[in-house]
C-alpha cells in the first residue's frame, strides 16, 4: 500500500507543479493572435508615453518608459487586444509606487485628508468629538 502511494506521488507530483507554474501567466493569448510590437509602440505613443523597451513577460507585452507626466512606468499589455492589464509607477519617494492602475501620490482614495475632518455622525462619537485613545 505504501508503495502505491509513493509511486502515485512520484508520477503525479510534477503534474501539480506544472499546473501551478501554468497559472502564473497574466495573459492567455495564442501567439498567432498577437499584435506586432509596432502596434504596441503606436498605442503607447498615442497615450503620450515615451517607450524605452518592449519585451514579453508572463504572456503579456511589457512596456518600460515614461508616461505623459514624465514618470517612470512599467505597463503590462494584453498582446491580442492591446488592453492595459497593469501599470506600475515609479517615483522618487519610494522606488515602486502603485500597482494596478495606481494614482499619482496625493490623489485618489489613498490621499491623506487636508485640514480638520469632523468624525462621522453615526452614533459612535459623542458630541461629534474625536475619540480619545489610551494605550496600556
Amino acid at each position: 500500500m505504501k508503495t502505491m502511494v509513493l509511486i502515485a506521488t512520484i508520477l503525479l507530483g510534477p503534474l501539480g507543479a506544472g499546473m501551478a507554474m501554468a497559472g502564473d501567466k497574466d495573459c492567455f493569448v495564442p501567439m498567432a493572435n498577437w499584435q506586432p510590437r509596432d502596434a504596441v509602440r503606436k498605442m503607447a505613443e498615442a497615450r503620450g508615453w515615451t517607450v524605452r523597451r518592449i519585451k514579453t513577460d508572463d504572456g503579456c507585452y511589457e512596456i518600460k518608459g515614461r508616461d505623459e507626466n514624465g514618470r517612470e512606468i512599467e505597463a503590462k499589455v494584453d498582446p491580442g487586444s492591446l488592453a492595459i492589464v497593469e501599470v506600475e509607477y515609479e517615483d522618487r519617494k519610494d522606488r515602486r509606487r502603485g500597482a494596478k492602475n495606481a494614482a499619482p501620490a496625493g490623489t485618489g482614495n489613498n490621499a491623506a485628508p487636508t485640514g480638520t475632518v469632523a468624525p462621522p455622525d453615526n452614533g459612535l462619537f459623542k458630541n461629534r468629538s474625536a475619540p480619545k485613545v489610551e494605550v496600556q
